[in-house]
């Protein structure tokens, strides 16, 4: 009987066999890489939702810009209830005049003077400070009016030994710029006023409706409430369009998360203040700068108030720019800023 010679597998048949299970290995791996990266994208996606981090790395960027232009943050304890936060210019140089920017509704000061704090801080000793209930400026007092404000940029600024200064504001902090240089004549040198609702009389109030609640507006909660106020606040650009609902929520979480309650009340304050018929005329030489598309104050209130000022105020129109002039028009108005408190003939204000 013939014997039986084992059989073994050909090389060819090894080489199939080991293929196969190789190819089933790199597929299970491949499943298993993919399963796992989509959990940790959407663990991800979930933190973002309660944590904003694209827009607090933006933030954290904007600071380390202003210290590149020569600023520093610093924090004043005016007393026990209230603390006032600013960006002041490292070292004082004495050929430099001294420049306060007081910021509007909106966000905080770095954000609204991004665009302008360059090239001023060229030419000025910068201090710029957060206003109460914005950024890490507070007060447990319960004092909402603008002549609180006021005294509380005015008192910090004593503390930290600046005597002399001019004034840049905008929209509402004009009217905390109007009143620091009614209440401090003998420190505020020159006032410029960017689109502020300064002498708003009640007829107007009632005239000039924008679809929605000043509060709701100044307030914002939902993305789609930041697209109107974008939307009305710039002529030039159309933000609103192109900015992602997940950024606007994690900028409203960054901006507006904190003192929600107080800056209501500030704007509740405003609505209900009388019109200003006893409206101080000031002593300082003022500047009034407007956007001739400003929607939020037009210009018929520049010249408004320039009546009101005399002839120690001028005022200035920027073509085709809204109520946002320092996003839409920064370097002009930079330039007429350095131009009026400077006394530079450069340009005719």
């Amino acid at each position: 009987m013939a014997s039986q010679l084992p059989i073994h597998p050909s090389t060819m048949d090894l080489f199939q066999f080991d293929c196969k299970k190789w190819f089933d290995d790199l597929h299970s791996v491949y499943l298993s890489i993919k399963i796992a990266t989509s959990q940790f994208i959407e663990l991800g996606l979930s933190h973002m939702n309660r944590f904003p981090f694209i827009v607090t790395i933006v933030d954290a960027m904007i600071s380390l810009y202003y210290r590149s232009c020569g600023l520093s943050p610093c924090t004043v304890d005016l007393d026990d209830h209230t603390t006032m936060h600013y960006w002041t210019a490292n070292h004082r140089q004495f050929n430099k005049p001294v420049l306060v920017l007081i910021h509007g509704y909106g966000s905080t000061s770095t954000w609204q003077f991004i665009r302008q704090v360059g090239q001023l801080s060229e030419s000025f000793n910068l201090h710029i400070p957060d206003l109460l209930f914005f950024g890490k400026s507070y007060s447990k007092q319960s004092d909402r009016t603008v002549e609180f404000q006021a005294a509380c940029v005015g008192q910090g600024l004593k503390r930290l030994g600046v005597e002399r200064f001019s004034v840049y504001a905008l929209s509402y902090g004009g009217w905390v710029g109007y009143q620091m240089a009614h209440i401090y004549p003998e420190m505020v040198e020159k006032l410029v006023i960017v689109g502020s609702g300064i002498g708003f009389t009640e007829a107007q109030k009632r005239e000039h409706q924008m679809g929605r609640k000043w509060t709701d507006m100044l307030c914002p909660e939902k993305p789609d409430d930041m697209r109107f106020l974008t939307a009305i606040t710039i002529y030039k650009y159309t933000i609103s369009k192109w900015v992602p609902d997940f950024f606007l929520r994690e900028f409203l979480i960054v901006m507006f998360k904190n003192y929600k309650k107080e800056r209501l009340e500030l704007v509740e304050y405003l609505l209900a203040k009388k019109a200003d018929s006893d409206l101080p005329i000031l002593t300082q030489e003022t500047l009034l700068i407007w956007g001739d598309k400003d929607n939020i104050f037009p210009p018929c209130l520049g010249h408004q108030l320039q009546r009101h000022l005399g002839p120690k105020s001028k005022l200035k129109i920027i073509k085709d720019t809204g109520h946002a002039a320092n996003v839409e028009s920064p370097h002009l108005l930079n330039d007429l800023i350095k131009s009026f408190v400077l006394g530079s003939p450069k340009l005719d204000v």
